[in-house]
């Protein structure tokens, strides 16, 4: 498995009171762009947190840049995923009172990474935010929201970047849009992009993907 940028077996989880949940083993070689396919309440958010180590298993393992992810424990663990994996969640979650530049830097401060302002500018122009580089959040639309919150997820040029409904509310032109963004982002970054979705529309274009 030491080409698999990601690796999980025998994962499952226990709420507490609730129910429990077992998922597939997954592998996801470098460059590999993945889809993970459910209906609402089937436990895809809840897996990409198991993933990411941003929640434990009840059993199982995963292995992330061949390192186990859950012999790490705090600001180790934290380092080694700021460094190693991008997510994109539902919300932009950026921090209100920072720019949109200075969201991006968290990032890399985060990954305990020199602070890159071209690195920055470059993404931004890609991303066509280099207008909004010193704007505060409130001032961005919800799709250029979406855009800095890709930038801050794979400025560390990540080995999995993970994102969770990218394309949930909207319609097919902006579906096929945030897509191929996605797509071109993850490989001009070297990214093996995992997108976790109940979009059935989009299940064509992968030729890797698990179902829950």
């Amino acid at each position: 498995m030491t080409d698999a940028v990601l690796s999980s077996v025998r994962l499952s989880y226990h709420y507490p009171q609730g129910a429990k949940l077992t998922f597939p083993d997954i592998r996801i070689a470098k460059n590999q762009h993945s889809l993970l396919l459910g209906d609402s309440g089937t436990g895809k958010t809840t897996l990409l947190h198991l993933l990411s180590g941003l929640s434990t298993p009840t059993t199982g393992e995963v292995h992330l840049m061949n390192q186990s992810l859950y012999t790490m424990r705090g600001a180790a663990l934290d380092a080694f995923r700021a460094k190693n994996l991008g997510f994109i969640f539902q919300e932009a979650h950026l921090l209100r009172n920072l720019t949109v530049t200075e969201n991006i830097k968290l990032a890399q401060y985060l990954a305990k990474n020199p602070v890159d302002e071209q690195a920055i500018a470059d993404l931004l122009d890609q991303l066509q935010l280099n207008d909004k580089a010193h704007v505060l959040p409130n001032q961005l639309s919800r799709g250029q929201k979406q855009r800095v919150a890709i930038a801050r997820a794979v400025i560390n040029r990540p080995g999995l970047l993970l994102a969770d409904e990218p394309t949930a509310s909207l319609d097919d032109k902006n579906t096929d849009l945030v897509l191929q963004l996605l797509f071109n982002i993850a490989n001009n970054y070297g990214s093996s992009l995992l997108i976790a979705t109940h979009d059935k529309r989009i299940k064509d274009q992968f030729t890797n993907s698990y179902q829950l």
